[in-house]
């Protein structure tokens, strides 16, 4: 009689798993406690890069039933699942960069090293580390670099929220120091109404003097020629107001940029 087959654990998250899935796997695999890595700011022209790195305890994740991408939630939502998550998490940590960083180093340069030093920062070392979007390299633990993270993985979504909420903090603050902008409203994305605030007033020091568009409208304001890529060239009065229609909506249902 031929012996037992003993069959090693599996190690693949199964799609019904939900957000917990990695986690449980990488715990199974003795590779706890797991860390997610996020960052907002990103995309903006002005403001700072927020990257944050956070530890769920294993004992309670399942139980944060608030956690979700930090872009698909309302401010309130988000708020009460930043401070549900503050409260349960083993460790987390978040690192600011400052636009004239952002200036001086560049976009990426900044996030991967925001990203190493959020890591760096957390109180206990993780066995393993879920990166949102790209592989980051000196992390000195093993990682793995997930697409749209924040939607699958719970440590990765709850750093999404640290990051947005902190950033949008942030911005509500700066808004009092430069109220002409209306950073309060959209956190110094490239909003229709950011851009006509940008083009009356010119630039703060919170604006990212390197991104393009800052660029331009500094040009236009010196009299110097802009030049305008064919995308944006037909761009008319129509689709402008339409997207101002659509950031004033968003502004109504409590949404924000992240």
């Amino acid at each position: 009689m031929p012996g037992s087959v003993q069959r090693l654990p599996g190690y693949t998250p199964r799609r019904d798993c939900g957000l917990t899935g990695y986690e449980r796997v990488l715990s199974r695999a003795g590779l706890e406690p797991v860390a997610g890595i996020d960052e907002a700011g990103r995309g903006a022209c002005a403001g700072p890069l927020v990257v944050a790195a956070v530890t769920l305890n294993p004992r309670r994740r399942s139980a944060l039933t608030g956690l979700a991408d930090s872009k698909a939630l309302t401010v309130s939502a988000r708020e009460a699942a930043y401070e549900e998550v503050i409260a349960s998490a083993l460790a987390w940590h978040v690192v600011v960069i400052p636009p004239a960083d952002i200036d001086a180093l560049g976009l990426h340069v900044c996030n991967v090293t925001g990203m190493r030093r959020a890591v760096a920062g957390l109180a206990s070392r993780p066995g393993y580390v879920l990166t949102d979007g790209f592989p980051v390299r000196g992390l000195a633990v093993p990682a793995l670099a997930m697409w749209k993270g924040d939607e699958v993985a719970a440590c990765v979504a709850a750093a999404s929220i640290v990051a947005k909420v902190t950033r949008d903090q942030i911005m509500r603050g700066l808004h009092k120091e430069y109220p002409q902008y209306g950073f309060s409203r959209h956190k110094g994305y490239s909003t229709p109404s950011h851009m006509t605030a940008l083009a009356e007033h010119g630039p703060c020091p919170q604006h990212r003097m390197s991104f393009a568009n800052v660029i331009g409208i500094i040009r236009a304001r010196a009299g110097l020629p802009v030049p305008v890529s064919p995308e944006l060239a037909g761009a008319g009065a129509e689709e402008l107001a339409r997207a101002e229609a659509v950031e004033l909506a968003r502004a109504e249902a409590e949404l924000s940029y992240g």
